[in-house]
C-alpha cells in the first residue's frame, strides 16, 4: 500500500459531522465524508452517482496548525419581510491539516491527478471555504498511512511561518485516523459516507483513534 498526502489550508474551513437545523457545527479536523466529497468533486462524480469505489480508503489527519473556531451569525428575511429562524455557522480559521489516504497505487494515482486538475471546484468543507494553494503533496510509494503521517521527512510540518514562530522549539502534533484492531481509546464518529444524494444522504459510524503526541517536530523558529 501507498499513501496520498493532501494539504488543507485556507482562511476558513468547515467540517461538519452533526448539524442541527439552525446550527451548523464543525469538527476540529477534516471529516472522512468531507474529504471523500472533495475527492468525488475532483474526479467529477455527481451527488446522485455511486461512490462505492471510494468507501474503503483508509483515512487519517495530522493537525499541523490548530485553528480557532469562528461563529457566523445569520439572519434571513423573505421577500415578504418575514424573518426566518436565526442560524449559526461554525468555521475553523487559519488551520492547516495534513490528510492521508491509504489505498492501492492505481486509485491513489487517479485521485492525485484529479485533485491537481479537478472537474468541479474544490472546497474545504463548504463552498465559502476555498483552499489556499495546491492541495496534493503526491503519492508516497510504499508508506502506509500511519508511517507517512508520522515521518516528518516524508511529510514535513506544514504550519505557516508565523504560526511556527509562536510555538516552542519542540512541537508535538496530533494524528486522528481510522482505528485499527487492538487500538485503545477509540471513539465513534458519524462521518463515513454511504451516499451524497441530496434526497437521502446517508452516513455510517467509524471507529477513530486520536494520538495526541504522535509526532515530535524540531522547530528552529520556536521562541522557547
Amino acid at each position: 500500500m501507498s499513501t496520498l498526502l493532501l494539504r488543507f489550508a485556507g482562511p476558513l474551513q468547515a467540517w461538519g459531522s452533526t448539524n442541527r437545523i439552525n446550527t451548523r457545527m464543525t469538527e476540529r479536523e477534516p471529516t472522512k465524508s468531507g474529504v471523500i466529497g472533495l475527492i468525488a468533486a475532483a474526479i467529477g462524480i455527481r451527488r446522485d452517482e455511486p461512490i462505492d469505489h471510494l468507501l474503503d480508503i483508509k483515512f487519517g489527519v495530522r493537525i499541523d496548525q490548530i485553528g480557532r473556531v469562528l461563529i457566523d451569525y445569520h439572519t434571513v428575511h423573505t421577500e415578504n419581510g418575514d424573518t426566518l429562524p436565526i442560524s449559526y455557522r461554525h468555521y475553523l480559521a487559519d488551520a492547516v491539516f495534513l490528510v492521508g489516504i491509504e489505498e492501492d497505487d492505481s486509485l491513489l494515482t487517479t485521485i492525485d491527478r484529479a485533485v491537481k486538475n479537478p472537474v468541479f471546484p474544490l472546497f474545504l468543507g463548504r463552498r465559502s471555504c476555498p483552499p489556499a494553494g495546491p492541495i496534493s503533496l503526491g503519492v508516497k510509494q510504499g508508506f502506509g498511512l500511519r508511517e507517512a503521517l508520522s515521518n516528518t521527512e516524508v511529510a514535513p510540518w506544514q504550519a505557516s511561518r508565523w504560526y511556527q514562530k509562536k510555538q516552542s522549539n519542540k512541537v508535538y502534533l496530533e494524528i486522528v485516523m481510522d482505528a485499527e484492531q487492538g487500538d485503545s481509546g477509540t471513539f465513534l464518529i458519524s462521518d463515513d459516507p454511504i451516499t451524497f444524494n441530496q434526497k437521502h444522504r446517508k452516513y455510517s459510524y467509524r471507529n477513530v483513534v486520536s494520538e495526541t503526541n504522535a509526532v515530535l517536530v524540531e522547530n528552529p523558529l520556536g521562541n522557547v
